[in-house]
């Protein structure tokens, strides 16, 4: 295990800290205060900016119609934003050697060497492995959808580190002046767009977003502020994550769980729909005839639906016992699809009786 291999090597105690919120919320100023003041702990650390490491294309908010290329650039993001991880892993694993990247990787290198330039100093690494310098990576980014830090946590516990999160609040119209003052803002659209997609911390449900705290930053941050994320990293260096255990039987149990509880409440309000469809039907006098081969076009659709919907769920929609499913918005996301296919049969039968 990655663990026991630290504890082979004497390695320093380390943690991941995630810093997210919106674009111009603080965190790289964030990030420069708590990095003076770890240094003052003797503690090695860097930033880890996203911005500066993944291409700015990557970054691009953009409607495109086609589901296909929509997927294609989905998966490019994903990649970019899953190399840095592997820099850090990489990293952790020979944290001597600042190891040559491959010629595939998608993140910028030269951005990555000036992150790690600092804890490659014979000093520093000296005092990594007398065991008296714990080390900090302070990940700056976003980190709007729940599924990005997740994968952050994954990494910590892979290597028994600790983790934590910051959560910087700040208002729209707070974020949108002061990006608009930088030397070079991001459109205000793209705030407006991630605004619709922010997933905050949500510790309550989430038991590994427990180590989280939420910073109002829309004033200058304060000693206190900057107090609170300090002993938030600390309390989180003294308790690294454990690694993962083979728990595979109980995943397929849970995952079972969910995806019956999913395709019942999915199945309930499909029977809504089809119901609201029949009433629509006989309001615009159907025949009865049409109105048999409506309701028989539409069961038949439910039943294909739901069928499909459980194989998703089972086979191919990533689950994990840690990262709780939101089943009210897969319902919904799902349901919205059987929707579009009503409406397509039922006015196909209005069509007919026209």
């Amino acid at each position: 295990m990655a663990a026991e291999g630290a504890e082979a090597e004497g390695r320093a105690p380390a943690c991941l800290c995630v810093l997210c919120g919106l674009p111009a919320a603080g965190k790289s100023t964030l990030a420069r205060r708590v990095l003076s003041t770890a240094a003052q702990h003797g503690w090695r650390a860097s930033v880890v900016p996203y911005d500066d490491l993944i291409p700015e294309h990557a970054f691009q908010t953009k409607v495109v119609e086609d589901g296909v290329k929509l997927r294609e650039m989905h998966t490019e993001w994903k990649l970019h934003r899953q190399a840095v991880l592997r820099c850090i892993e990489q990293f952790l694993e020979q944290p001597q050697v600042l190891a040559e990247l491959p010629s595939s990787c998608q993140i910028n290198k030269a951005a990555w060497e000036r992150c790690i330039q600092a804890l490659l100093e014979p000093e520093a690494l000296d005092r990594c492995y007398a065991g008296r310098a714990p080390l900090l990576f302070l990940l700056d980014d976003n980190f709007y959808y729940q599924s990005m830090r997740y994968e952050v946590y994954q990494l910590a516990r892979k290597y028994s580190l600790g983790f934590c999160q910051v959560y910087l609040q700040c208002d729209l119209e707070a974020c949108i002046s002061r990006n608009q003052s930088r030397s070079e803002p991001i459109p205000t659209e793209v705030i407006l767009e991630m605004v619709k997609r922010l997933e905050s911390p949500n510790p309550q449900k989430n038991t590994w977003e427990t180590n989280s705290i939420f910073l109002n930053t829309a004033d200058n941050l304060s000693n206190g502020d900057i107090q609170r994320v300090m002993d938030l990293i600390s309390s989180a260096l003294s308790n690294p994550l454990s690694p993962v255990e083979d728990n595979s039987g109980q995943t397929e149990a849970d995952r079972l769980k969910c995806a019956t509880s999913v395709v019942h409440q999915a199945d309930q309000a499909c029977r809504r729909i089809i119901s609201e469809a029949m009433k629509t039907a006989r309001e615009n006098q159907v025949p009865t005839e049409h109105m048999r081969s409506l309701a028989a076009r539409l069961n038949e659709s439910k039943a294909a639906f739901l069928h499909s919907l459980r194989r998703q769920l089972l086979q191919e929609v990533a689950f994990t016992q840690e990262e709780d499913v939101d089943v009210e918005r897969v319902v919904k996301t799902a349901v919205d699809v059987f929707d579009r296919e009503k409406q397509e049969i039922l006015l196909g039968i209005m069509n007919e009786n026209k």
